[in-house]
Parts: structure tokens; C-alpha cells; sequence
């Protein structure tokens, strides 16, 4: 059953934006910039660290992914992509797209990102493609002329290094303002501390050398789970407050969103009536109770925002309004979000014989 609704939040929606250029950062990487149209202009002003969703659909395929922004506040919109082997859509944007191509794409989203209008002392610790939003939000802040950077970046070798020249005109541009360390776990370099994982112990002695950790206003996580919790415990460790601490994790493990497809499907076994707000039009059905929300409804709503399906993006984030239900996992919300009743609904199944999610709150 559906009716619509009045008053209701209208969710973002993808529109065709045009590639102006595609350039290759390294053999399975690229940045593709956006040309967004004057009457487009606003709804795709974007916050450093905020990431676009890019949609590709092919016959009953429809994927969508998140990729960070990588340009500073107030240039085109530009996403950095790494080819995940057998991607169906970064293969297409790392190796097909040209500039001329329409390319879907959502409005700017994401929470890793604060209020950058004070200068300020920051620390990026990145690994792989984790560097994308941090080219972003280090460039934006270091143009305020009064705030210091500190960039701890691991890759594998340095061919697999993405935007190394965006980076070095950086470190050229603003001199002893912004450190750059570069460490690399398969090449070896001059100094012991920069070859290897970018684990607790290397990055305990970064820290130690580089920076005054108490003094630090800003420290930015960005990259594969182990690294990321490596950090979380060393700043704990260090006294480092948490609402100083900014995470984003790139590619948890090897969970990959399924297509869309528009297939019905029984439900076999126990079940729970669940009632999905989204645009204003309600929509209920009876889902498995072992299933994700969201792969069950998307089989009548197709409309559903998704990216990751993997807990990381935020993307298919909705408010439980009735009933309860129980989250796998969650690298997305904060605390403070979960305790008022938001979820990832790729990572949500039912607790109770009856939810309502709304996606539009």
C-alpha cells in the first residue's frame, strides 16, 4: 500500500553531470572532475571530505558507489577511483570513461568532514585510496594561510602512490606548514621507520617525532579497518580526546554491493512486516527476518539509496520510527545518531514482527 505524504524532506536524487576530464594517477587509478551546470550549482557545493555517488546501470544491473572528493572547497567537483579487480563500475571509470561521458551521480554526502573556519593543526593518516578525501580537506585548510598539516600516507610501492604530484605541489606551495611522509610497505626506503604497514607501533613512532599530540586540534583517519584501529588506539593511548578524532574506512573487507534487480522473491521462514518511508510514499512488505532491510525492500523499491552495502558509506542511512531492529555492523554513525534511532539499512534486520524505517527524516 502507498500514500504520500506532506511536509516530507525530498531525498537527493542523481542527475546526468557531464565528465570535463579524466586524468590517470597510476595504472589502476584515476580522478574524473565533474562540469556541473549553473542550475546545479548548489546542490553540488561540497564540504571537504565529502564524497559523491556515482550510478552505472546496465540492463537489469544497477550499481551505485561512494567516492571521496578529492578537490579543495569551490573547484569542480573531482572524485579519486581505484579499480576494485572485477568492479563493474570502477573497471568502467578507471579504464572506459572519456570526457563528454554523462555519468549519474548524486549530491554531495558524508560526515567525515567538521567546521574548518578557525586554522587549526591537523594529522591525515591515510593509506591507498583513503589519501582522496585528504587531498580534499588538506588543501582546503591549507589555503587559510594559518593552519599546519601533517600527512602520514602508506601505499604499497611507489608507482601504486595516488595523487604524488598533487601532493608534492602542496608540500612546494606551503613549505614547512605542511609535512608529508610517505611510508611503503613493499618498496624498500632510507629509513627503517618509513618501510613497512602503517601499524601501531610505526605510526607511535611518527607521532612521537612529528608532531605534539596534545596540541593537535584535528586528527583525520582515513583507510582499511586494521590501520584505522592501529590509530583509534594509539590516540587513546596518547589521551587524545575523541571528539578530536575524524574516521573513514576504505574497503572493510570484501563485501561489494549486489545489483539491483527487479526480481520478486517469496519469503520463506519467520518474516516481519516492514514499512519503508522514502519521498514522502510509504511502502510495506513482508521481508525475511534474516535478511538486510535493505536488499529485501529494494526488491519493490528500487529507489532506495545505497552505495556500499558494506556499513561504511552512510548512504542508505534511515530513522527506525516503530519497532526495533538490529545492525550487524556500523562504521558510519555516531553514537549519538544510533542512540536516536538511525541505522544502516544494508546492515539492519528485523527485531521486532514490525518496523518502520523512513528515510526521510
Amino acid at each position: 500500500m502507498a500514500r504520500q505524504g506532506a511536509g516530507t524532506r525530498r531525498r537527493p536524487r542523481f542527475h546526468p553531470l557531464t565528465v570535463a576530464r579524466v586524468d590517470r594517477l597510476t595504472d589502476d587509478a584515476v580522478a574524473v572532475t565533474f562540469d556541473v551546470p549553473p542550475e546545479l550549482a548548489e546542490e553540488y557545493a561540497f564540504r571537504p571530505g565529502q564524497a559523491l555517488t556515482l550510478r552505472r546501470v546496465d540492463g537489469d544491473r544497477d550499481e551505485r558507489r561512494s567516492y571521496s572528493i578529492c578537490a579543495p572547497v569551490g573547484a569542480p567537483p573531482r572524485v579519486g577511483v581505484r579499480e576494485v579487480p572485477g568492479g563493474f563500475l570502477s573497471t568502467y571509470l578507471v579504464h572506459q570513461v572519456r570526457p563528454g561521458d554523462a555519468i549519474e551521480v548524486l549530491p554531495p554526502s558524508g560526515t567525515f568532514t567538521a567546521d574548518l573556519s578557525t586554522p587549526a593543526d591537523h594529522v591525515f593518516i591515510a593509506a591507498g585510496s583513503g589519501i582522496t578525501p585528504v587531498l580534499s580537506l588538506a588543501a582546503t585548510v591549507l589555503a587559510d594561510g594559518g593552519s599546519t598539516v601533517t600527512v602520514l600516507y602508506g601505499n604499497r610501492r611507489t608507482d601504486t602512490v595516488m595523487f604524488a604530484d598533487e601532493l608534492a605541489d602542496l608540500k612546494d606551495r606551503h613549505g614547512p606548514r605542511l609535512q608529508l611522509v610517505h611510508v611503503l610497505s613493499r618498496e624498500p626506503r632510507g629509513a627503517e621507520v618509513t618501510s613497512g604497514r602503517l601499524d601501531r607501533d610505526r605510526l607511535g613512532t611518527l607521532v612521537g617525532h612529528l608532531v605534539d599530540a596534545a596540541h593537535v586540534d584535528h586528527w583525520w583517519l582515513c583507510g582499511p579497518h586494521g590501520m584505522v584501529q592501529d590509530a583509534r588506539e594509539l590516540l587513546t593511548a596518547l589521551g587524545v580526546p575523541g571528539s578530536r578524532v575524524h574516521q573513514e574506512l576504505f574497503f572493510v573487507d570484501d563485501v561489494r554491493p549486489e545489483p539491483v534487480r527487479g526480481d520478486e522473491r517469496t519469503v520463506d521462514g519467520p518474516s516481519a512486516q516492514v514499512t519503508v518511508v522514502l519521498d514522502g510514499r510509504t511502502t510495506t512488505i513482508a521481508v525475511p527476518r534474516d535478511v538486510p532491510l535493505l536488499d529485501s525492500a529494494q526488491q519493490v523499491r528500487g529507489d532506495l539509496p545505497f552505495a556500499c552495502k558494506g556499513g561504511v558509506c552512510g548512504t542508505c542511512r534511515a530513522h527506525v520510527t516503530d519497532g526495533r531492529v538490529e545492525m550487524r555492523r556500523n562504521y558510519a554513525l555516531e553514537p549519538d545518531e544510533v542512540a536516536a534511532g538511525y541505522v544502516l539499512t544494508c546492515q539492519a534486520v528485523p527485531g521486532s514482527d514490525a518496523v518502520t524505517v523512513d528515510f526521510d527524516t
